[in-house]
């Protein structure tokens, strides 16, 4: 079914609507599609601009710096966006488990494992407008801060990437990605995530402040195509 959705996709461009994802259910798939259709021509990190070979093996920028999770540093990772725990708590599965969140010993658990049992959330998970590859020490150490303003935050040497206090804030290259990207999450699923009114506030600013480039409007096209859905927020802007 997914790739007969994808292939309707491709020959009939009206098919292409707003709204969330409705094409793709798999996590795994949705990484798959990453790499050999968005960035097969485009191997080059979000936050950090690193650039990595198709099997993902990373060159990392002159001069950066391996704080934490060393082992992950010379991967290409996929990165949420917006973080799969900032969503996923909007569903009980993830809060509190469900009937048949249960393992083969007989034990209940909840959580991301869980969730993937509710359809409506893998739909979220796989949304590929909200993947992007990472240096994985970066994705290791970012987990589920929700992005802001850090000043005083260290950086990761040439990459201008700031954690600190449960936040982070992207280099200057990816703010406008970042914000737009918040921004359309919180258009295609309303229901089930929301941003407050700092965070909107925050986003509509770099939004402003940070227009999309050629490849930003370039892959928001090659997404849509393959994922059957817009990102609104960045067509707007690339317009």
């Amino acid at each position: 079914m997914i790739f007969l959705l994808l292939f309707l996709s491709v020959l009939l461009p009206s098919a292409v609507h707003a709204g969330g994802n409705e094409v793709i259910d798999s996590y795994s798939e949705a990484k798959h599609l990453l790499y050999s259709a968005v960035y097969a021509d485009r191997r080059v990190t979000l936050y950090c601009g690193a650039k990595f070979d198709q099997n993902r093996t990373i060159t990392l920028p002159p001069d950066f710096i391996v704080a934490a999770h060393e082992d992950r540093a010379r991967r290409a990772e996929t990165e949420h966006i917006v973080a799969a725990e900032n969503f996923g708590r909007a569903f009980v599965e993830w809060r509190e488990g469900a009937q048949q969140c249960v393992d083969v010993q007989g034990r209940a658990f909840k959580g991301r494992k869980c969730a993937e049992t509710n359809a409506e959330f893998r739909f979220m998970e796989a949304d590929l407008h909200n993947l992007a590859p990472a240096i994985g020490a970066v994705n290791a150490a970012r987990k589920n801060y929700r992005f802001d303003m850090v000043p005083d935050g260290p950086v990761w040497g040439s990459c201008a990437m700031r954690l600190s206090g449960r936040k982070a804030e992207p280099p200057d290259g990816a703010k406008g990605f970042v914000a737009r990207t918040h921004l359309y999450f919180a258009e295609a699923y309303p229901s089930r995530y929301r941003l407050s009114r700092a965070q909107r506030q925050l986003f509509e600013t770099w939004d402003r402040q940070f227009p999309p480039d050629a490849w930003e409007c370039e892959r928001e096209r090659r997404i849509a195509e393959v994922q059957g859905n817009r990102n609104d927020v960045t067509v707007r802007r690339c317009r």
